[in-house]
């Protein structure tokens, strides 16, 4: 089903939403603006559970959550908004303090164009000229959401550049499987990532170590435990919570992540074809509007960044995991949200 706003975007034109339900009453919507994932119900209990954060369709341009966005050129960190290619020094824009966060003024905050729209998906399109925030190349990008029978949201992300350019796309999606409307605690759902490495940020969220693996530390999820079981530990402290970039084992041939709701009725797995999965405990979505009206407070929902790592641009020794796009070479990574409802729950 496709409807428009009555009132306009920042371009002047409506928004455009398209909602999509499948035979066991699963629905999620979506918007042209951003290529945002407006909205997610779970049947649960003969009920549908709203699972994902988000406000009002007018709230989208200020919000500053990135609240279900399509997030590119690149998602994530690059420091001081500059890195080397080729020999030369690309200069971005930077748009957090030095840095650059989420391709600057970037994917997110662009009309994209509805180019199909079926039954169980649909698929967008943009362009992005060369010099696009700095970055070289004339791109032109797709994302395809498919919602299937089984209660999955696939993402399937395609892109071409004329230029050797960073190109890094992901979906900036809060899960909160107990409510998202209410917003409860994240920190109370039970956690599981199939990662044996992650990688230590300073305050700013800029890499400044290699990779280190998880055994002793407080990033370990190879079991599954409470997010706030090792809440705050280590190098945490400096983040406020996990805002931290995990390399995910072998990712499409099983779950990346297991997210359970705190009494254990409804679970998320994620598989993904990418090499490396942000984990985010929405530490700072304090003040972000909501769909009715009020505001989330910190930690009210979890954000499973699928991506290559932050920063990669400036750190050749992790290209081989992504990041770095070829001039004509298909660029193309995809994402699969499964959520399964246990209609007889218990404590975990």
């Amino acid at each position: 089903m496709l409807e428009k706003t009555t009132f306009n975007a920042p371009d002047g034109r409506p928004y455009q939403l398209i909602s999509l339900q499948n035979e066991k009453g699963m629905r999620i919507q979506l918007m042209d603006w951003g290529a945002t994932w407006l909205s997610c119900q779970v049947p649960v209990k003969g009920e549908l559970r709203e699972v994902l954060l988000g406000c009002k369709i007018e709230h989208y341009p200020i919000q500053q959550a990135y609240l279900g966005t399509t997030v590119g050129r690149y998602a994530n960190r690059i420091a001081k908004a500059q890195f080397e290619l080729n020999g030369e020094i690309v200069q971005l824009v930077a748009n957090q303090g030095e840095h650059q966060l989420h391709g600057g003024e970037g994917f997110d905050k662009r009309r994209w164009e509805m180019q199909k729209c079926g039954e169980n998906s649909v698929r967008f399109f943009l362009s992005s000229p060369d010099g696009d925030q700095g970055f070289p190349g004339n791109v032109e990008v797709a994302v395809t959401y498919t919602l299937t029978e089984d209660n999955e949201v696939k993402i399937e992300y395609e892109g071409t550049s004329d230029k050797d350019t960073a190109l890094n796309l992901t979906n900036h999606a809060y899960f909160n499987l107990e409510n998202a409307v209410q917003a409860s605690d994240v920190r109370e759902h039970h956690l599981r990532l199939n990662a044996d490495f992650y990688l230590p940020v300073d305050g700013e969220g800029i890499p400044n170590s290699p990779l280190k693996h998880v055994v002793g530390t407080s990033f370990d999820f190879r079991q599954l435990k409470p997010i706030k079981q090792d809440f705050l530990q280590e190098e945490q402290k400096i983040t406020k919570g996990y805002d931290h970039s995990f390399i995910v084992n072998k990712a499409w041939q099983k779950p990346c992540v297991l997210l359970i709701s705190p009494n254990g009725d409804l679970t998320l797995e994620v598989r993904t074809s990418q090499a490396a999965l942000q984990v985010y405990t929405g530490n700072y979505l304090a003040g972000t509007p909501t769909r009715e009206g009020g505001e989330y407070t910190d930690f009210s929902g979890i954000a499973l960044e699928t991506q290559c790592l932050p920063d990669t641009p400036n750190h050749p020794e992790w290209q081989n995991y992504g990041g770095i796009q070829k001039a004509g070479s298909p660029y193309y990574q995809w994402t699969l949200f499964k959520f399964e409802a246990n209609n007889s729950p218990h404590s975990i």
